[in-house]
C-alpha cells in the first residue's frame, strides 16, 4: 500500500504536494443534503509541483494518465478551479507567474475523486512553495474552493478524503463532521471504470430537481439512506463485511431510484457480484465513472478484477484502511 507522508518542514519539500484519490462506500448524492455518508482515501494520489514561470499568470502541465477525453472535456472546470484555489491562498501570479505540473499514480476519471486529489495536491504545492505553513485544515479548504470549478456546489466529501486520508464518517454542515473511522485491517476492493466521463455538475442537479418535484418520495429514500449509513458504520467498525456488502447492493439499488446510476455502471455491479464479491455498487457522482465492488482477499479481488478485465473494462485493484 502506498501512504504518502507530508513533511511539515516545508523547507525540505518546496513547491510539491500530494492529494489522495477517493472511494465513496455510501451515500454519495445523499451527502449533498447532510446524509451521513462514508469514505476512504485509496492508495493512489495526484501529484503536483509549484515552480516559477517565466511568463504571464499561470499555466498547467497536466501530466496525468486519465481516461478518455477526460482531461479535455475537464479542461475549463480545471482553470476556474486553479483561479479559485490561487484567490483563496491569497496569490497573484501576475506578480509571481507559476507553472504547475500534475502527475502521479492516480489514473484520473469520474468518481474516483480525481479533481479533489488535484486541488489537494495544487493546494499543498502552493503552501510549500510561497512557504504559507498551511494546516491540514486549511489545505481542505482551499481544495474545497477549488472543487466549487468542477461541482458547483460540492459536499466536502472527496476534498475532505483526498487531504486526510484513511476511512472517514463524513456529514456535510457548518462546520463539517469528520470522524475518522478504525478498521481492523484493511480491504480490497475493486473500482470497475466504465470509460464514461460524468458530469457531476448535472447529477448533482438531477436530484435536487427531481427532489423538490417528489419531496415525499424522496423524503423517504433519504430516511433510508441515512438509516442505512449508521448500519454500515457499525458493521464496518464490527469488520462484518458481509454485512457491509449487503448495504452496499442496497444503497446502490437507492442510488438507481435516484436515478444517478447508468446501464454500464449496473453491469459492472452485477458482474462483480455474480463473479463472488461481497456487495458492489456506483460510486461518485454517477452517470458515468466509476463502481466499487467488496472483494477482501487477494483472490477474491483478482477474480473479480479479471472478470472485469475481460468484458473491456479498465480495473482498479486497491484497499480502503
Amino acid at each position: 500500500m502506498l501512504l504518502i507522508k507530508f513533511d511539515t518542514n516545508v523547507g525540505l519539500i518546496m513547491g510539491k504536494g500530494s492529494g489522495f484519490g477517493k472511494v465513496i462506500l455510501f451515500n454519495e448524492h445523499f451527502t449533498v443534503y447532510s446524509i451521513p455518508s462514508i469514505v476512504s482515501a485509496i492508495d493512489r494520489a495526484t501529484t503536483a509541483i509549484v515552480e516559477p514561470f517565466e511568463g504571464t499568470g499561470w499555466t498547467i502541465d497536466d501530466q496525468r494518465e486519465a481516461t478518455p477525453r477526460y482531461k479535455e472535456e475537464k479542461l475549463e472546470q480545471q482553470k476556474d478551479s486553479t483561479e479559485r484555489i490561487l484567490k483563496a491562498a491569497g496569490i497573484d501570479t501576475t506578480r509571481t507567474p507559476i507553472k504547475i505540473t500534475l502527475g502521479g499514480d492516480l489514473v484520473v476519471a469520474s468518481g474516483i475523486g480525481a479533481s479533489a486529489a488535484s486541488c489537494t495536491a495544487i493546494a499543498r504545492a502552493l503552501s510549500n512553495e510561497f512557504n504559507l505553513r498551511l494546516s491540514d485544515d486549511r489545505i481542505n479548504e482551499l481544495a474545497y474552493e477549488g472543487e466549487k470549478g468542477y461541482h458547483g456546489t460540492p459536499s466536502g466529501i472527496d476534498n475532505t478524503a483526498a487531504t486526510y486520508g484513511g476511512l472517514i464518517w463524513f456529514v456535510r454542515g457548518t462546520p463539517n463532521v469528520i470522524e475518522r473511522m478504525k478498521l481492523e485491517r484493511p480491504i480490497e476492493i475493486v473500482m470497475g471504470n466504465t470509460g464514461l466521463v460524468a458530469d457531476t455538475k448535472s447529477a448533482v442537479a438531477g436530484v435536487r430537481e427531481r427532489k423538490e418535484k417528489y419531496p415525499e418520495k424522496y423524503g423517504k429514500l433519504f430516511k433510508e439512506a441515512e438509516d442505512l449509513a449508521h448500519k454500515a458504520r457499525k458493521a464496518l467498525e464490527g469488520y462484518n463485511l458481509k454485512v457491509v456488502g449487503k448495504l452496499m447492493d442496497e444503497n446502490h439499488r437507492l442510488l438507481q431510484v435516484i436515478e444517478v446510476s447508468c446501464k454500464e455502471l449496473d453491469f459492472l455491479v452485477d458482474l462483480a457480484r455474480e463473479q463472488g464479491a461481497f456487495g458492489a455498487k456506483m460510486t461518485g457522482g454517477g452517470l458515468g465513472g466509476n463502481m466499487v465492488a467488496l472483494t477482501p482477499g487477494k483472490d477474491l479481488q483478482e477474480k473479480v478484477a479479471r472478470a472485469m478485465e475481460k468484458k473491456g473494462f479498465e480495473v482498479l485493484r486497491t484497499k480502503v484502511w
